[in-house]
């Protein structure tokens, strides 16, 4: 992964997951301003802290877990990367 600026990282995990899960709502907010000061939280205030907000055709008829994992293995390299926290809301 080439280096990307901390504050377009949600955008291009945004593209990830696009590419991924072919979602049909997919909508990823970096919340690491709200984070400051706590664990993996990089003092920059961006990078760090996600809510992905999702719905895909591929989450049907799979548990939450299933779901998640999904999620999780679109953004392990980001993830491998630095990113500290992602709240996942399924829609």
């Amino acid at each position: 992964m080439t280096t990307i600026p901390l504050p377009a990282l949600a955008q291009v995990m945004q593209q990830r997951l696009a590419e991924k899960l072919n979602p049909t709502v997919v909508e990823v907010v970096d919340e690491s301003a709200a984070h400051t000061g706590h664990a993996g939280a990089n003092g920059t205030g961006f990078g760090t802290h996600f809510r992905v907000r999702i719905a895909s055709p591929l989450f049907t008829g799979r548990s939450r877990v299933a779901q998640h994992r999904l999620v999780y293995d679109a953004l392990q390299e980001f993830i491998d990367q630095g990113v500290h926290a992602i709240v996942i809301e399924v829609l």
